[in-house]
């Protein structure tokens, strides 16, 4: 089973650890510094040109940015029929 992420962007469901809403996560210096820390690893994949919304953290520690809230990112996981 796939989800959508936004901007012709897929991810198998069972490679996502977490949803995280960009605006309340980024609040904690701890997650400025991991978000930092992955993209100059290169860890990290922008799904869109404007400010993203959320961010999607992935089994093997993979940041991918959307422009989608996590509500819709939760509401596609919980699609039976997604994708």
């Amino acid at each position: 089973m796939y989800i959508h992420l936004g901007n012709n962007a897929v991810l198998k469901k069972k490679r996502i650890i977490g949803f995280f809403d960009m605006d309340t996560s980024t609040k904690a210096s701890e997650t400025r510094i991991y978000l930092r820390r992955a993209e100059k690893e290169g860890r990290t994949t922008l799904t869109t040109y404007e400010i993203p919304k959320s961010f999607v953290v992935t089994e093997d520690n993979e940041i991918i940015y959307s422009q989608l809230s996590t509500s819709s990112l939760q509401g596609r996981a919980e699609k039976k029929n997604d994708i």
